[in-house]
């Protein structure tokens, strides 16, 4: 389904520097949640979270781009460290052109995980280009890999550990915390 081997997944995932997270869909279920005063609210999995926080600790950077601005996004990601927080981007390739720029990286060195169609211009421009198993179907022909798990239920972790495992860090980050 990907059009690649698992020997070129493993080496496009040694390759990273920066994951690129989307948040609804990826982190997150999708589902949206508004209580009554218009407040939203998501859902994250404590799973990806701590696969986020095992990936910058074995030295990857970590990044979101999503369409939408939520406020729960922010205090989500500053509890896991990711300091790199683009949100109300319709348009994500802005965004990664100022992480490249930022960052000192070339597309190459980067992964992105997406689920829909707004992230399409982005995975075709990145070295890993990562879908959710529950992804649309538009964006299949754009992916490197599938994710087994679906959004918001440990989609990112999955990716997290195929990254720290390509690199040669899982093990031993794993090992740390036992």
């Amino acid at each position: 389904m990907t059009g690649v081997s698992e020997q070129e997944l493993l080496e496009r995932a040694a390759r990273i520097r920066l994951v690129i997270f989307d948040i609804d869909g990826v982190l997150t279920d999708g589902r949206l949640f508004f209580d009554q005063a218009g407040q939203e609210y998501k859902g994250f999995h404590s799973r990806d979270g701590l696969g986020i926080k095992l990936l910058r600790k074995s030295g990857v950077e970590t990044a979101v781009i999503s369409g939408r601005y939520s406020a729960s996004v922010e205090k989500r990601m500053d509890s896991l460290g990711v300091n790199h927080i683009y949100q109300g981007y319709q348009d994500k390739l802005p965004a990664l052109e100022a992480l490249c720029r930022e960052l000192q990286l070339e597309p190459d060195q980067i992964a992105h995980v997406g689920d829909d169609l707004l992230d399409v211009p982005v995975l075709r421009r990145v070295g890993l280009a990562v879908g959710v198993s529950d992804s649309h179907p538009c964006i299949l022909p754009y992916l490197h890999w599938l994710t087994p798990h679906p959004g918001g239920a440990g989609a990112a972790r999955d990716v997290c550990d195929l990254v720290m495992k390509a690199q040669g860090t899982l093990d031993r980050i794993l090992a740390s915390h036992t």
